[in-house]
Parts: C-alpha cells; sequence; structure tokens
C-alpha cells in the first residue's frame, strides 16, 4: 500500500514537471494517453479536471476526470467520468488507482452526480480487470474501440 495518505493536488507551474514525468508500464502505453496530451485536452476542455496524485512529496501518478459532458453531442445523456488514470511504472499495485478512482467518485457525488463512467482499451496489459475489480461494469457500449464502463455511485 501507500507510505503515507495519499492526495490529490491541483496542477500548478511548481508541480507541472512532476505530472509530466508520470510514465506508465511501456506495455500499458496502448491504453492510456500521455499526461502532456491530457493536460493539452484539459486546456481547451473546461469540464476537465486534472490531478496530480501525491504520496508525501512523491508523485505517483495523474488523475483526469470530466463532469456533465454532453456524451452524445445531442443533449441526451449528460455524464461524469474518469478521463484518464496514469499510475506511474513502479508505483502501481499499491492503492494509487483506487484512491483515485474513489476521489473521482467522492467529487461526483458531491456535485450530485449517481454514475461514474470510464472507457478502457481491451486487451492483455489494459485496465479492463483493474476497473472490474472496483465494480465497473460495462453498458453495452463501445466509443472508437474502447468499452464503456460505469459504476453506480448510489
Amino acid at each position: 500500500m501507500t507510505s503515507s495518505t495519499p492526495r490529490l493536488e491541483a496542477l500548478t507551474p511548481k508541480n507541472l514537471d512532476a505530472a509530466l514525468g508520470i510514465r506508465v508500464r511501456p506495455e500499458q502505453e496502448f491504453a492510456v494517453a500521455p499526461v502532456v496530451k491530457s493536460l493539452a485536452e484539459a486546456y481547451v476542455h473546461p469540464e476537465a479536471w486534472p490531478r496530480l496524485i501525491l504520496d508525501g512529496d512523491r508523485a505517483v501518478g495523474f488523475v483526469m476526470a470530466f463532469f456533465d459532458i454532453d456524451w452524445y453531442e445531442n443533449g441526451t445523456a449528460l455524464r461524469s467520468g474518469l478521463w484518464r488514470l496514469n499510475i506511474a511504472d513502479g508505483e502501481q499495485g499499491r492503492g494509487y488507482g483506487r484512491f483515485a478512482v474513489d476521489s473521482v467518485a467522492a467529487e461526483i457525488r458531491h456535485r450530485g452526480g449517481k454514475e461514474l463512467y470510464v472507457t478502457w482499451h481491451p486487451g492483455d496489459h489494459g485496465p479492463e480487470n483493474f476497473y472490474l475489480r472496483l465494480g465497473f461494469r460495462p453498458n453495452g457500449e463501445v466509443v472508437e474501440g474502447e468499452t464503456v464502463g460505469v459504476l453506480e455511485l448510489g
């Protein structure tokens, strides 16, 4: 597990380089965009919520959520969820991913949401089993080759 209590921190000029230094395992790179792409997307999408995951002073991951986006771009489905989750190579298996998902779930609940959405690439080194263990269930949708999963927040 973690060596101290992990926390999320908003991106600032002071921690930007630490965020940009987050790298997943090489065999996982097909399944998640690098942090630099996420930050570029956050710059142009006001619904993005990028956060650095810290354990003490050590950057261990990056998470980016979205809130109330128009999923189909026609006004029929506003959704909130997990846009990106990058846990650094060497830091996986220590509870940081679960912490990040729980933190996003708490923020969605705080904003009145009842569901947390995520998409994942299928594949041997992808995150599907991680999300299924956390309780996400495929909802039958596939977006750009990715499985759509939802977690009921109750």
